[in-house]
């Protein structure tokens, strides 16, 4: 039997990622996927003109398995299966892995920037116990000044370890969805009410609007956080001098979906930074959102919110003009 029966082409063609036959150093047979990778040329001719791999070609020999970056373009992983069949073919699948290689530099990057967070400041606490428990006068107004500075630090790790916290618990729920109907327009009047203090000690000013009672399909609990970290983020970038205004408005979203508006009058953004907003302990600017109390994981647990719910997330900014966003869920 020189070629595969029609069957073979035809499980062949029914697997997504790219498979090939062949007998020998011949590729007999090739899939769609395959055709697309390595050439629509690459059937009836040697399987080295194929897949230029030489760990490639002797795991195909050896019928066995490897993980290889290479095949198709410089850096792109596959694991690469190669079993043997009847009459002396060889089936060779080829798994991409870019998904799985993505996650790991996500994971990897996450411990390290959640490391370097919480090192910062808990190297800032050890220098000053250690001066505050060497033996020796200290004047009070130094002491003082120590063990704020050790009480704000220790406050920063912790509120660190609560959004780690946090977003470990929404991304456990991501897949269950909220079932308590929720009115919008409280949760957004509730979240105004916990930023009263600040609003009072910055001397900034929200202006709410709130329509008609906007109930979505949600977890309350969660919302109220989304709408506490966007209203929060306002405060802290978008309100620079006294007497400035946040907006915050519910409304009809349109398309079946109600519509939660947090609008600051701000320096605004860059579009460079818009994608990349929502990166855990992405900042646009490092030294300003820690003098602000930022964690850098705030708008990370509102895109998870957003996401559990089904809902959209976007933001508007440019610089001198302000930021806006805009968040949209299914209306009840």
């Amino acid at each position: 039997m020189d070629d595969p029966p029609a069957l073979a082409h035809a499980i062949l063609d029914a697997i997504d990622e790219p498979a090939l036959i062949a007998r020998g150093q011949r590729t007999i047979a090739a899939n769609r996927a395959a055709l697309a990778l390595l050439g629509q040329s690459i059937v009836d001719r040697d399987l080295r003109f194929a897949i230029r791999h030489p760990l490639a070609l002797d795991t195909i020999a050896a019928r066995g398995d490897a993980d290889i970056v290479g095949i198709g373009s410089a850096e792109r992983p596959w694991h690469l299966s190669a079993r043997g069949l009847v009459d002396g073919l060889t089936l060779i699948l080829l798994s991409d892995r870019s998904q799985f290689a993505a996650a790991e530099r996500m994971r990897t990057d996450f411990v390290a920037n959640a490391s370097h967070e919480l090192r910062t400041p808990l190297a800032t606490i050890i220098g000053y116990s250690e001066t505050l428990a060497e033996d020796g006068p200290l004047g009070d107004e130094l002491r003082i000044r120590f063990g704020a500075t050790i009480q704000s630090e220790a406050r920063r790790m912790l509120r660190i370890v609560e959004d780690l916290m946090s977003l470990s618990r929404i991304e456990a729920d991501r897949f269950r969805s909220p079932g308590e109907i929720v009115d919008l327009g409280e949760v957004a009047r509730l979240a105004v009410e916990h930023a009263r203090p600040v609003l009072d000690r910055q001397l900034c000013k929200v202006a709410l609007h709130i329509a008609r009672p906007a109930p979505v399909r949600g977890d309350f609990a969660q919302l109220l956080q989304l709408a506490d970290n966007l209203i929060g983020n306002a405060l802290r970038y978008g309100c620079p001098a006294e007497g400035c205004e946040i907006e915050v408005a519910v409304s009809d979203g349109g398309n079946g979906r109600q519509l939660l508006v947090i609008r600051d009058h701000g320096q605004g953004m860059e579009a460079r930074h818009l994608p990349r907003l929502t990166e855990r302990f992405y900042r646009v600017d490092a030294a300003r959102s820690r003098d602000g109390g930022g964690t850098g994981l705030g708008l990370a647990i509102v895109k998870h919110i957003v996401e559990r719910h089904r809902g959209t997330i976007e933001f508007l900014s440019a610089p001198g003009e302000g930021t806006e966003v805009q968040v949209r869920i299914d209306a009840a």
